[in-house]
């Protein structure tokens, strides 16, 4: 049984609600951005990435409260919006011709081989950054019956409250029924931006995350994101989950309303190798565990082992960019359809790392695809 407490589909319109930025991003491929002439524009935000990619690829009925600006990239921006199949609840505002406001820009070329990915943003005067408590009409949207909210701490980080906002969104959201998720996704200069700093940081994070189910975020995101001390993380193998599974206990004691958490565990070898895998703490219990923890048959058996233990997949990536928000939607989908924990993790796990072999920030995948590569799936010519 389900540790969450999940609205009956059947009574809701919106399977998940997200809150966050939508920008536009700028991909000159493996051209470095001084050398660029041209370039593809992908729409994104970490907390849309989600809901796009649980409404494309995995048919779930997903929503969009964030700003919108009436001038050309605006319209672009909906446009991509709506061809991914999300829902939108837009504030709008009034571009002025001059200076904004903005939907942000972020310039990232994908790096090749020895030379990393390099990303840099124009996010002045943006529009979602100005968004505070009271501009989200809540009780209309929730209204319409949703099951599941969603944020995450880029979103905190980006205006001086913004981090309300996502407090007070959360806060309706669970008196309406809804299960909520955070991506602590920490930034610490983003918030050195903001009156309070660092400091602030983290105290509105411990604020939000009292208010969280499931909570996604790695080792690191735990210690700077919530203030715990640890080890130095970055210098320790990012594949190794014993130190994540110890600060789950950690936090678990702090915020025990947390049910969930979960996180990837990325080894980068060079731009276009990585080691890829993931673990859940799920009430108290440790996943992925091994195929031979299982009955061989019955309703305890999962539905996405075989033979296989889930292990760190070698990934070949064409652009990392939305690798993370890929595991937190296969993650998402399994929560929402109450699959074993077991298969929550490796649909995570399997999404997102087919997500890195796709250019842009959302999924191209399908389904059927991402339970093969759970499974074990393997790269042969499908005929």
């Amino acid at each position: 049984m389900s540790v969450l407490k999940l609205k009956p589909a059947d009574q809701c319109e919106i399977d998940l609600l997200s809150l966050g930025a939508l920008v536009h991003r700028l991909d000159p491929g493996t051209i470095p951005f001084r050398r660029a002439r041209s370039f593809e524009i992908h729409v994104s935000g970490g907390e849309y990435n989600v809901a796009a990619n649980l409404a494309s690829c995995f048919g779930q009925r997903t929503a969009i409260a964030t700003a919108m600006v009436n001038y050309g990239i605006g319209e672009l921006v909906q446009a991509r919006v709506r061809e991914m199949g999300v829902r939108p609840f837009y504030k709008p505002f009034e571009h002025d011709g001059v200076r904004g406001p903005n939907i942000a820009t972020v310039y990232s070329d994908r790096g090749l081989g020895v030379r990393p990915p390099v990303v840099q943003y124009n996010r002045a005067n943006e529009a979602a950054a100005m968004l505070k408590p009271g501009d989200i009409d809540w009780q209309s949207i929730l209204a319409h019956g949703v099951r599941w909210f969603h944020s995450g701490g880029i979103y905190a980080a980006l205006g001086e409250h913004t981090s309300d906002l996502i407090l007070e969104g959360m806060q309706a959201a669970k008196a309406a029924g809804a299960v909520t998720s955070f991506d602590l996704n920490f930034r610490g200069k983003l918030w050195a931006t903001l009156p309070g700093g660092k400091k602030k940081g983290i105290a509105m994070n411990r604020d939000i995350v009292k208010n969280v189910d499931v909570l996604i975020g790695n080792e690191e995101d735990l210690q700077k994101g919530l203030g715990y001390e640890g080890q130095d993380v970055e210098k320790e193998s990012g594949l190794d989950p014993a130190a994540f599974f110890h600060m789950i206990e950690r936090v678990k004691a702090d915020f025990p309303n947390i049910k969930v958490v979960a996180t990837t565990l990325r080894e980068v070898h060079s731009t276009n190798r990585h080691g890829w895998s993931a673990v859940l703490w799920y009430d108290g219990h440790r996943y992925p565990k091994r195929v031979a923890d299982y009955p061989k048959e019955g309703p305890d058996r999962p539905k996405l082992i075989d033979k296989t233990d889930m292990g760190t997949m070698h990934l070949d990536v064409v652009d990392r960019i939305g690798g993370g928000d890929g595991f937190a939607s296969g993650l998402i989908y399994g929560l929402l359809n109450e699959r074993h924990p077991e298969d929550c993790i490796r649909l995570g796990w399997a999404h997102g790392a087919l997500l890195t072999t796709f250019t842009g920030d959302v999924s191209m995948a399908s389904l059927k695809e991402v339970e093969a590569l759970a499974l074990g799936g393997s790269a042969r010519v499908q005929r």
